[in-house]
């Protein structure tokens, strides 16, 4: 009785959240999608769907925003309605605060960094990513634009006194990203402090006497630079020439105490990204972590200078490093949990490390680690909708060999024992293109692997990160259909498993995952059964003429120059779009209508031309999202009629079988 009114009252919250539609017989029940949805040749979703799935939509997850440097609290981004909110937490384990409550998510928070009597936060509207600067008091609970309302801001960084911000902004023409600085308490205080070209600008660290802000240029994922920018005059210094034998990237980083130096994360003279420190006075770099053959990442040094932390990507796995920044030497940590870990954050007090970490069998969850006690603390403890996590499978690393000898890897999530016999599989392709597959938590995937007893791959294809930069460039330019190859290589390797079926095979991903997902669907139809792309590309040429221009050149860097000839026609060449008619296997596109990235016009210029092939064409538009759902909302319609989808082609089941589940 007690399981019969938790399943009335989950389908109560979920018939609100979604919609439901019932006919006179309950088991011909149907979800409606919202009005803010847009849906063709999608086949009513069963209620049945949504009631044996709906606890995986519940799954919630905690992501670190900021210590108050005042007290032994912080700011946390986690939703408790459709998106994610800020949130306080008094103590580890503590209640979550709610504080902001917009329709749309808030992107990130910073306390003001020394009374930590206001924070400000980012948001934009609908996914289009033009994101907004707001104050939020502490004391009143009073919220203030900060910046224009039209613009893309982005960036913000306090002074360490707390009595400036900097940050980037489009404000001046639509397209190129300058540095602006304002005080957050007096937003008539904003001015441009230095106008740029580009759209690759980001402002990383403030010196410690607040004279000088470190800058990043961004040209591509293989070439950046650092500038030092005079806050008092806003004169720039390049402190990274220009114009080398071999291109060299800058990631991240931070002024040292004395402001003699940086530390700063570069692959110069090597395959990844080391720690470095650069000697202002001589330029030279000095490395602090080559004996770590992995990249290296989230930067982070304490507010006395004398300790840095740091975390290297090793197999996709996260590992947390602190240096003592006197003897240069590691400290030895308590073992945490394998996973990946993000958003680290010293507090004022400089000896309390806090971090993000997910992991296969947990959700993004919030710790801090004392450098003097060694005390490892859990804040967070996110719930998983009544699922029990032990169940939740873990990746196993495969390796197969691609058309040229190459090694290429993945993550192979394998459904449990008790489905028996060759497993259907979904290949889920990452974006950036520039990601990577990593072991955290997979989230709803978990549905089809547990429930549906399908296995999963996530390929980590040439041109993804963490394996180096010769990697990372081997897919630039008209090595493009290399990354297609990749994934036909892997579609051999499926063949020769003895528990896989490569009979059954579809393929996803989002972003450039969609693009790779449309080029598969394209140039391997024989050799899938259907595929899902979600705000993927269609054609290069045409996506690089409509992204937004802020972003134009950047893309243009990876992908090549539309504009010369002999671009244009290999663009053409390897396009979806321009190759349509080889597209004869069922196809499901995810779009958002506010993308700014991947506008709408991709999938839908491709789906007009395939509906009239007689492909069987599913489409959802969300008209309040961007770059991907992320109104739980609509991710969960997305996801019920995903399922639907897998149910009818990859699995191949009977409508008898659908409608009682």
């Amino acid at each position: 009785m007690h399981s019969l009114r938790l399943r009335s009252l989950f389908m109560a919250v979920l018939g609100a959240a979604i919609g439901l539609a019932q006919s006179p017989s309950t088991s011909s029940a149907v979800l409606n999608p919202g009005e803010n949805l847009v849906i063709e040749g999608i086949p009513p979703v069963p209620l049945s769907i949504a009631e044996h799935a709906g606890r995986y939509t519940e799954v919630r997850s905690a992501f670190l925003a900021d210590w108050n440097p005042s007290a032994r609290e912080m700011l946390i981004l986690t939703r408790f309605a459709d998106t994610n909110q800020v949130h306080l937490v008094r103590m580890p384990g503590g209640a979550r605060s709610q504080l902001t409550f917009f329709p749309d998510r808030i992107s990130e928070a910073q306390f003001e960094p020394t009374k930590g009597d206001y924070f400000v936060f980012a948001k934009d509207v609908g996914g289009g990513e033009w994101f907004q600067l707001y104050r939020y008091d502490m004391a009143e609970g009073n919220i203030t634009l900060l910046t224009d309302g039209k613009s893309r801001n982005l960036g913000p960084r306090f002074s360490h006194a707390g009595d400036r911000m900097v940050y980037t902004s489009t404000r001046r023409n639509n397209r190129d990203t300058d540095l602006w600085i304002m005080d957050p308490r007096n937003s008539k205080s904003d001015r441009m402090l230095l106008e740029l070209e580009g759209g690759g600008w980001e402002p990383v660290a403030w010196s410690f006497d607040d004279r000088r802000v470190l800058l990043i240029e961004t040209i591509s994922a293989n070439e950046s630079y650092l500038w030092d920018i005079n806050v008092s005059s806003g004169q720039k210094k390049l402190l990274t020439p220009k114009g080398g034998a071999e291109k060299v990237s800058y990631s991240e980083g931070v002024f040292s105490r004395d402001g003699r130096g940086l530390y700063v994360v570069t692959d110069r003279d090597s395959e990844f990204h080391r720690l470095a420190y650069i000697d202002l006075s001589s330029m030279r770099h000095n490395y602090l972590s080559t004996d770590l053959p992995w990249d290296i990442g989230n930067l982070q040094l304490s507010e006395d200078g004398r300790q840095l932390a740091f975390v290297s990507n090793e197999n996709g796995a996260s590992v947390l490093h602190v240096m003592d920044t006197g003897s240069r030497t590691r400290d030895s940590l308590p073992q945490l949990p394998l996973g990946v870990i993000s958003g680290v954050r010293w507090h004022k007090n400089s000896h309390e490390l806090a971090f993000t970490i997910a992991s296969a069998r947990t959700p993004s969850d919030i710790y801090s680690l004392d450098t003097q006690s060694g005390e490892l603390t859990r804040w967070t403890y996110s719930e998983t909708g009544g699922l029990n996590p032990r169940s939740f499978p873990e990746p196993q690393l495969i390796k197969w060999r691609s058309f040229d000898g190459r090694e290429i890897s993945g993550l192979l999530y394998r459904p449990p024992p008790q489905f028996t016999g060759k497993r259907p599989v979904i290949v889920n392709i990452h974006g950036g293109p520039e990601g990577q597959a990593r072991p955290g938590f997979i989230g709803t995937n978990n549905y089809y692997i547990g429930e549906l007893g399908v296995a999963m791959i996530f390929p980590n294809v040439r041109g993804s990160s963490g394996y180096g930069k010769t990697f990372l460039q081997l897919d630039n330019g008209m090595n493009r259909d290399h990354t297609f190859k990749d994934i036909g290589a892997l579609l051999d390797w499926v063949g020769t498993q003895p528990d896989l079926d490569s009979a059954r095979i579809m393929i996803t991903g989002g972003s450039y995952g969609g693009l790779m997902t449309y080029a598969i669907a394209t140039f391997y139809n024989d050799r899938i059964c259907c595929s899902l792309p979600v705000v993927g590309i269609t054609s290069l040429v045409t996506f690089l003429e409509h992204t937004e221009a802020y972003r134009r050149d950047l893309r243009r860097a990876e992908y090549g120059d539309e504009r010369d000839p002999k671009m244009r026609q290999y663009m053409t060449s390897i396009s979806a779009l321009e190759n349509v008619q080889k597209i004869r296997k069922p196809l499901f596109a995810v779009v958002g209508k506010n993308d700014p990235r991947v506008p709408s016009s991709e999938s839908l210029q491709l789906l007009d031309k395939l509906k009239q092939n007689g492909t069987p064409v599913w489409l959802l538009i969300a008209s309040d999202e961007g770059h991907g759902f992320a109104k739980k909302r609509n991710q969960q319609f997305q996801f019920f009629a995903s399922i639907l989808f897998i149910r009818t082609f990859l699995l191949q089941e009977s409508a008898a079988r659908l409608e009682g589940n």
